[in-house]
């Protein structure tokens, strides 16, 4: 079912990583690792490409545009015939979707964060709404885009093409959205939490700090 496929990738590239970058576990999870694996992350080369990975540009792109890649319908039916292709499909979904929530969740002010509470806000944004019309253009087709499912049989036979089709759209549209409007408001708690801390070792902020505690509760 296509859009079985489409919740499989929306947990991969979007609410798994997610998770795991709001966790800040990456120091529990280095030490969890083999050691090879540890020391090939720890190399410099390894920390250079992730570098240009994250540049707010880059990680953008390749996070949008990775999305859509695997859905152009001539590539999405290699990938689904080919074990090799579609393994590569979706470790390219969980690790672009952890660097790119490893990037903006990050709680920490830059530095030693890569870039600003600011730079995380539009990242989320900016590919909120590039996902929102992929949705939608594929909710609103009127063409079986995908004739992969039909040809090797769909599990659900009762659902048709087009329908299948529609709800995967949809399942493309908003869960991602979604996604990007709690990583907004994720930010900007970490953003007062920083500024709270911040005029509280300033020692120059506690009316402004207790103010907040009024209205957050905390």
């Amino acid at each position: 079912m296509f859009f079985l496929n489409r919740i499989q990738h929306v947990a991969m590239h979007h609410l798994g990583p997610f998770l795991v970058a709001l966790g800040a576990a990456g120091g529990t999870i280095k030490r969890g690792m083999p050691l090879r694996l540890r020391l090939a992350i720890e190399s410099p080369a390894v920390a250079g490409i992730i570098r240009v990975f994250q540049q707010p540009v880059v990680a953008a792109f390749l996070f949008v545009g990775l999305f859509y890649f695997w859905l152009i319908p001539l590539v999405h039916f290699r990938a689904m015939i080919d074990a090799r292709l579609y393994a590569l499909m979706n470790w390219s979904m969980v690790l672009d979707g952890i660097l790119f929530w490893w990037l903006v969740l990050d709680p920490r002010p830059k530095p030693p964060a890569r870039i600003s509470y600011g730079a995380r806000v539009a990242l989320a944004l900016g590919v909120m709404f590039p996902q929102i019309v992929l949705g939608a253009a594929i909710t609103f087709s009127q063409s079986d885009l995908y004739p992969y499912y039909d040809l090797c049989g769909r599990l659900f036979p009762s659902i048709s093409a087009l329908n299948d089709q529609h709800i995967g759209g949809i399942v493309i549209w908003i869960p991602p959205a979604m996604m990007s409007a709690i990583a907004v408001l994720v930010v900007i708690n970490a953003l007062r939490l920083d500024e709270e801390a911040t005029s509280e070792a300033n020692g120059d902020g506690a009316a402004l700090v207790a103010l907040a505690k009024s209205w957050t509760g905390r």
